[in-house]
């Protein structure tokens, strides 16, 4: 059920929140990345606003099985893994320190985004949610339920952002884990009902964005594209149906 007790203000009705991958294309290296960081320059340069968030990837995958390990809380869980997902951001500042595109922390969100998309056209934050010690305990086991593909949904949500747009390794939505399942189906467009209620072994997003997609007042509908193929972040900015989309 949409919560919704009256209209809201969208603060950035022209901006776009685009969520880089940290296992699925980070870490890749600079053969997945750079070709990824030019289409988001030449983006920004023809005048598009971009709040870029980073995933966190393999090394936070190693640090939960770390702490499951040791025993640790789910809070400590997910403030281990923020640390990562700004690890990422910090990398890909300075990867874009040539055009002038700043990271900003939680905090700097706040201060200083529009000033610096006003200004550079693009920022870089980490997409892990800043619960730290406050996350919300999981249905089951110790990963933290909230991170990074929730964190860019809920931050793209608070600013009524003009699309959500999740830059991942796969063409989008399959039925299955096609690096896995060869016989997994693509399914192009779906609703985020449809798809809850298919229960499948394997999503491309979090669950959590999911379920709250199906509270969301601004962001009803989000975008799973491949950036390992050339064009196709840009084709998802222009408004085509590359990929996969989810909607409310």
């Amino acid at each position: 059920m949409q919560m919704q007790s009256r209209s809201q203000v969208r603060l950035l009705p022209d901006a776009w929140v685009v969520k880089i991958g940290g296992q699925s294309v980070i870490d890749r290296g600079r053969k997945a990345l750079y070709p990824l960081l030019d289409e988001l320059v030449a983006n920004i340069k023809a005048g598009r606003k971009l709040v870029i968030g980073t995933g966190a990837g393999t090394r936070a995958r190693h640090i939960y099985s770390l702490a499951v390990d040791l025993g640790l809380p789910t809070g400590v869980l997910s403030t281990l893994g923020a640390g990562v997902a700004s690890q990422n951001a910090r990398i890909l500042e300075w990867l874009l320190s040539s055009h002038g595109i700043p990271l900003l922390s939680p905090a700097g969100l706040s201060s200083e985004l529009t000033f610096q998309l006003a200004e550079r056209g693009a920022v870089v934050f980490p997409g892990m949610p800043p619960y730290a010690f406050w996350e919300h305990y999981p249905d089951m086991g110790l990963i933290p339920p909230n991170r990074t593909d929730t964190g860019c949904f809920l931050l793209a949500e608070t600013l009524g952002v003009r699309g959500m747009i999740y830059v991942k390794d796969e063409d989008g939505l399959f039925t299955d884990d096609p690096k896995k399942n060869p016989r997994a189906r693509f399914i192009p467009k779906i609703t985020v009902n449809e798809l809850l209620a298919m229960n499948l072994p394997d999503f491309v997003v979090e669950q959590q964005v999911l379920r709250f997609m199906t509270m969301a007042v601004h962001v009803r509908r989000i975008q799973i594209v491949n950036g390992l193929k050339k064009g196709n972040l840009t084709k998802a900015l222009n408004g085509e149906d590359v990929g996969t989309v989810i909607y409310a």
